[in-house]
């Protein structure tokens, strides 16, 4: 396609606008300048750069700079269609002709974990890691968040909005893709530098930083879309699934002593109450303080083979053990022992059995999703939240997963995240939200084809928008009251949520089964 010369100037100065934010945040240095300048060129086809002056700017973010040379790239045939999917393939690999290699990040933030702070390399990764648009700050800020008082503390919600659906046109195409085994998932380190596919993301401007945890190679990362500052991945070298172990408890220590300043945990292990990505072991981590952590602890116990570990039953909605020491030698093996005497453990009584049999194959139930983080005693310490992953005719999803009368507000798996008390809901609530809110001031009406046909987005929340119209007396609400009701609602079904998915319930029944678990592991209450 023929350019026109004010094209032409624009996209090659708006390169020089790019490689300026480049050098004024630190991903570049002067000398790299040329170099990054003649590859963009090379991509854009321009045969030379910018002859004019070039505005002096400080801009936060390259997303608008990014922006218009996307427009730029579609203009000249560059991108294959005018997508999210697409503009994100190309805006990686643009972001990737401005970035330091891998190796030099590993240097310069070794270099100042050493010369100035743990603290202070995080820092410089974390700001790198949005400056280079990896992490997509710009999406994530138009997620909603709230907080939802409740008897457990003040939990966390989010409307996650960050990520981008896929055209309908790419939705098909994905149907006849060949299937790809590189690589082999999207925690791998191939990733590194990779050009990215559809049914893939481009990594040219993904960074990792190399740790060893418990004599093994890990690595750290941060997530393209944080739910949570500083959200970290950690990620085995190898592509091996997750699996629970004594290990497990070892690394997470381990690293929370290379980080002191950063928590760390790990999804469960077993479907339902795992995570959504089983096959690679990895960790989340980052710097910040979730509400399970504020959880007040309830009731006191000690293990007679371990005087130097701390325990407590936590004031949170599942069922979580909260040991603590300035040991981590005594810590480590006291988790690894309750790991083990929990992965063995049955109480029929609370619905609780280890193992199941079909056609001579025994399937394990019950699993741990453990949390580590330095307290503010400066001990070690670990969250251990039991799980158990068993189904039933009355609950096919899960006995300990959320039940179906809270699907309208959240039915996929409750994980590490969740399980802190952080919500991650859909970002189809947020219209449903407002519809329903609508609904409440009398500027809608609840007609009965919310109520009778399924396909109506609100027909999934009917019963529940009748009982609030019946506890409200009708619809008489003003905007700003519906939207509060509609939020401390949301964080209240959340907490239901979170009950369900707890092993020991919190009624007397429930603490009384907690405690047989307890005492048949060796513990005494205090």
């Amino acid at each position: 396609m023929e350019r026109t010369v004010e094209a032409v100037q624009h996209t090659a100065l708006t390169i020089e606008r790019l490689l300026q934010f480049a050098q004024q945040n630190g991903l570049i240095e002067q000398l790299d300048v040329y170099t990054s300048r003649n590859a963009l060129l090379d991509l854009f086809g321009l045969a030379e750069p910018y002859q004019g002056g070039v505005p002096t700017e400080t801009l936060s973010s390259p997303v608008a700079l990014l922006e218009e040379l996307l427009d730029d790239a579609f203009a000249i045939g560059l991108l294959e269609e005018n997508t999210t999917t697409y503009r994100d393939l190309l805006d990686a690999r643009i972001m990737g002709l401005v970035m330091p290699r891998p190796s030099e990040v590993v240097h310069h933030f070794r270099y100042t974990a050493k010369s100035a702070s743990i603290e202070a390399a995080t820092n410089y990764f974390y700001k790198q890691s949005i400056d280079s648009n990896y992490i997509r700050m710009d999406r994530i800020q138009k997620n909603e968040y709230w907080l939802a008082e409740t008897p457990y503390g003040n939990l966390e919600i989010t409307i996650n909005l960050s990520r981008p659906e896929k055209d309908p046109k790419e939705i098909a195409l994905l149907k006849t893709l060949p299937q790809s085994s590189y690589p082999l998932c999207l925690l791998c380190v191939d990733n590194l530098g990779y050009a990215g596919r559809v049914n893939h993301p481009a990594r040219q401007n993904l960074r990792v930083i190399p740790l060893e945890l418990d004599g093994e190679k890990w690595y750290l990362q941060y997530s393209p879309y944080v739910y949570y500052n500083e959200h970290s991945i950690i990620f085995h070298e190898k592509h091996i699934p997750m699996k629970t172990t004594a290990n497990t408890f070892y690394r997470l220590l381990d690293f929370i002593e290379q980080f002191p300043h950063y928590f760390i945990g790990s999804n469960a292990d077993l479907p339902i109450v795992g995570g959504s990505i089983l096959n690679h072991d990895h960790f989340q981590g980052g710097r910040h303080q979730f509400p399970m952590e504020k959880a007040i602890s309830e009731k006191a116990f000690s293990h007679a083979d371990f005087e130097g570990v701390k325990a407590a039953i936590v004031k949170w909605p599942m069922s979580v053990l909260r040991l603590s020491s300035h040991s981590k030698q005594q810590l480590y093996k006291l988790a690894s022992k309750l790991l083990e005497d929990w992965l063995a453990y049955s109480d029929a009584e609370a619905d609780v059995l280890a193992f199941s049999e079909k056609d001579g194959q025994r399937t394990p139930h019950n699993t741990i999703t453990p949390i580590a983080r330095n307290n503010a005693r400066g001990e070690y310490e670990l969250d251990l939240v039991l799980r158990n992953n068993r189904t039933s005719q009355e609950h096919p999803d899960g006995i300990f997963h959320p039940h179906e009368h809270l699907h309208h507000i959240k039915k996929e798996n409750i994980g590490l995240i969740e399980v802190m008390g952080l919500a991650v809901l859909p970002g189809r609530l947020q219209e449903e939200l407002a519809d329903i809110a609508q609904i409440l001031t009398g500027e809608a009406e609840f007609g009965r084809e919310i109520q009778s046909e399924a396909g109506h987005p609100l027909h999934k929340h009917a019963g529940w928008i009748e009982a609030l119209l019946l506890a409200k007396q009708g619809a008489s609400l003003t905007q700003a009251e519906a939207n509060a009701l509609l939020q401390a609602e949301v964080g209240s079904k959340f907490m239901d949520v979170l009950l369900d998915a707890g092993v020991f319930k919190r009624d007397e029944a429930g603490q009384a089964a907690f405690g047989r678990f307890l005492a048949a592991a060796g513990f005494a209450q205090q």
